[in-house]
């Protein structure tokens, strides 16, 4: 006991603390890196050392800030550890390090304008904000999930401020018995039509096998151009931040049109995420005669639509194409919002849904951006789209962050109608409670209009009409609630968002106004032609008795449909009915049709004298021919778009001050509007002045 206390008293002399000190790797610097920090502040000093330290423990010279380090301290200070593990009876293990690795700061080097060659040891990643185009040199990395390897084409990377920042991380490749020498005289051959000799020379000082060589170019696209041309939108791509370190780094990724961004601000998807991912890539690649049907769940702003868009680009990186059922309104991955739609991607999906609009195999437009209070239509349209699906490829389904009340029996009338392999549910500490939607929870439950199996079987229960009128197939009718077997995986989500409770509807309306923008961007020439506005392009004139009408979201009076859709975002539909050889027009219809969409347009102007209806759309004509109904439902164009119309003098179009809310399809839940300057979007009553001058000749 009294010796225990006297080591407990004993404290290390000055000879001990002498011997310690020599033994700390010394840093040999020249003259005028000495100087330099002895006017560093002890805070700097100490920050300097220790990154100087990690660049001897990582080998060979390391050029930084003017300070050149040689690597024999590196080398006497492996030499000396070597001789200790070797004079030690312990056991040669691995080292665990007492804090995280600080790993040194991949080189980046200029590589003429709008361009700049970046170099990636294994395990290291690069994190930005802007755009660019990805094309990899040497080696192989990985961006949001899909891979990129040497000698495929360039992708088109957009890390917005809308979303989490991308990061382009250095993967493992094979080498077929290649030295280091061997190597690095590859990855020099490659280099010389982009680096100079001594850009080139800087870049390999920190080559290293296995690691990786990316060129970043400077990307312009006519989506880009026409989203950023609008005012208070261009700082979705890049954001002029102020800063006191500018060299040779920053003004290489400032000419291409990204900046560097924190590890922390990169998208950080958890453990649990991967290793369902890695499990569904796994069954998908290897089935060939099933394809995997996986609905996705969970409540809102929790991380689903992230997790599929980097489903799917893994699932590319082993198969040709994904199929994409689009459940959510709010919140379309391709399509403008309010539309329920199957995708056949076969292109990986690398930035937010505002940049990558695609044409859908089938597509139908709600009209809203929620279906409460019209359940049953939804369920109609789901089924009706879900029908096109073939069976040749894995289905992703994305559902609603409705899970609370009806929300919830609602997503099991999806689990029964839709029949899925696999049912991916995302929890959140942060989020309301859920429960866990395992196949005999589905069974025991009742839905909106389904019915729990043990109260079919044991009470004999029978389809109520309203039920019965979604025209189940004749086995879904005789056992509606079969129990497909599915199974359950759980992603514990840590997924941080800056939405709130208070401004989650501002930030979902901006996300929808720019997927609008997103898809009108394909009226615009490819780049380089400059941008034309939309007021100046030529629309299509389209006569009264070549289509029909119909107000999706509200009961509106004949007497102010044409209000109601001048200057309005329209659906353009093929239905069934033959609408030639009616009156001169306009036709209306008595209820919402459940139809094909084949894309959407802006209605221009009314012309009451020709009667002819002056459609705006980037639909080719091919498919305009088998338009013959106009559809209006509760998604309106940007304000952006009627505010910041150019080369317009005098009264701007479609935009007053002096707006009546009573009249008929006026409510305020027709699209939000700011206060102050309000826009006829629907039923102004001065429409008719607003259409001559909006009217082309």
């Amino acid at each position: 006991m009294a010796d225990s206390l006297l080591l407990l008293k004993r404290v290390p002399s000055r000879h001990t603390w002498l011997r310690a000190r020599k033994a700390r790797p010394q840093l040999i610097l020249s003259r005028r890196p000495r100087r330099r920090l002895r006017n560093l502040r002890w805070r700097s000093r100490r920050r300097l050392r220790r990154r100087l330290l990690q660049a001897q423990a990582a080998g060979g010279d390391w050029l930084q800030g003017g300070c050149l380090v040689s690597g024999a301290a590196a080398l006497q200070r492996l030499k000396t550890s070597t001789r200790r593990r070797a004079s030690s009876p312990e056991p040669a293990e691995d080292p665990i390090p007492s804090g995280p690795t600080i790993l040194p700061i991949p080189p980046v080097r200029p590589a003429g304008s709008g361009r700049a060659v970046l170099l990636l040891p294994l395990g290291q990643g690069f994190t930005f904000s802007g755009i660019c185009r990805v094309t990899c040199l040497y080696g192989q990395v990985q961006v949001f999930g899909f891979t990129i390897s040497q000698g495929q084409p360039a992708q088109n990377v957009f890390s917005t401020y809308t979303h989490s920042r991308l990061t382009i991380n250095a993967v493992h490749y094979s080498v077929h018995e290649k030295s280091k020498k061997e190597m690095k005289r590859e990855a020099r051959v490659l280099l010389r039509p982009y680096l100079n000799q001594d850009d080139r020379y800087c870049l390999m000082s920190s080559f290293s096998p296995l690691c990786s060589i990316v060129l970043l170019e400077r990307l312009k696209t006519s989506t880009v151009n026409f989203i950023i041309s609008h005012p208070g939108l261009s700082y979705i791509f890049v954001q002029e931040v102020r800063t006191f370190q500018i060299n040779s780094e920053y003004c290489a990724l400032r000419s291409v049109g990204i900046r560097r961004e924190k590890k922390k601000t990169g998208l950080r998807l958890t453990e649990s995420a991967f290793a369902v991912m890695e499990e569904l890539v796994s069954i998908s690649s290897e089935e060939a005669d099933s394809c995997p049907v996986i609905l996705v769940c969970g409540c809102q702003d929790i991380g689903k639509s992230t997790f599929n868009r980097y489903l799917i680009n893994q699932l590319l990186n082993s198969i040709s194409c994904v199929d994409y059922l689009e459940c959510d309104l709010g919140q379309t991955e391709f399509t403008p919002p309010g539309c329920i739609s199957l995708l056949n991607i076969t292109e990986p999906v690398l930035g937010p849904p505002f940049t990558h609009q695609r044409t859908p195999q089938k597509m139908v437009y709600y009209g809203k951006t929620s279906c409460k209070n019209n359940f049953e239509n939804y369920i109609e349209v789901i089924k009706y789209v879900f029908s096109s699906y073939k069976r040749e490829a894995p289905l992703i389904i994305n559902t609603m962050g409705w899970v609370a009340d009806q929300g919830l029996l609602l997503l099991i009338d999806l689990i029964r109608l839709l029949s899925p392999s696999h049912v991916v549910q995302f929890n959140s500490d942060r989020s309301k409670y859920m429960p866990d939607l395992t196949p005999n929870f589905v069974d025991d439950m009742d839905g909106l209009y389904t019915r729990r199996k043990s109260r079919v079987r044991n009470r004999g229960f029978h389809l109520p009409e309203f039920a019965e009128n979604l025209e189940f197939a004749d086995e879904e009718k005789e056992s509606p609630v079969m129990s497909t077997g599915y199974k359950l995986m759980f992603v514990k989500s840590e997924f941080v968002t800056g939405k709130t409770p208070r401004n989650r509807e501002s930030h979902n309306r901006v996300l929808r106004e720019l997927a609008v923008l997103g898809y009108l961007s394909q009226l615009q020439p490819p780049v380089p032609k400059p941008l034309c506005a939309l007021h100046g392009l030529t629309p299509y004139q389209v006569p009264f008795n070549a289509v029909a009408l119909r107000i999706i979201h509200a009961d509106v009076a004949p007497t102010h449909i044409l209000y109601a859709v001048n200057a309005s975002w329209v659906g353009l539909c093929k239905i069934l009915d033959d609408v030639r050889g009616y009156a001169s027009g306009p036709i209306l219809l008595a209820q919402s049709p459940i139809c094909d969409c084949v894309g959407f347009g802006i209605c221009r102007g009314i012309d009451m004298e020709k009667r002819l209806y002056h459609i705006l759309t980037p639909v080719p004509p091919e498919e305009l021919r088998h338009v013959n109904c106009l559809l209006v439902g509760a998604v309106s164009i940007p304000q952006c778009v009627l505010k910041s119309q150019r080369g317009l003098e005098g009264t701007i179009p479609y935009v007053t001050t002096d707006y009546n809310f009573k009249l008929p399809g006026a409510s305020e839940k027709i699209g939000a509007r700011e206060s102050g300057a309000t826009y006829k979007e629907k039923g102004h009553p001065k429409a008719k002045f607003y259409r001559k001058t909006y009217q082309c000749s």
